[in-house]
């Protein structure tokens, strides 16, 4: 039985310093803004007539 407390020990302690660092990443970090370009080609838009 020491072996499986030991086991569960160490997943809830990996699992502790994983959510620590998406914490961490979510509350520190600012994502930078910038703009993107999608280019739609012009067939797409306007379809040739048939």
């Amino acid at each position: 039985m020491p072996t499986l407390f030991r086991f569960l020990y160490w997943c809830a302690l990996i699992a502790g310093v994983v959510y620590a660092i998406l914490f961490a990443l979510a509350y520190f970090v600012e994502p930078k803004p910038r703009d993107a370009t999608i280019e739609i080609p012009s067939e797409r838009t306007n379809p040739p007539p048939q």
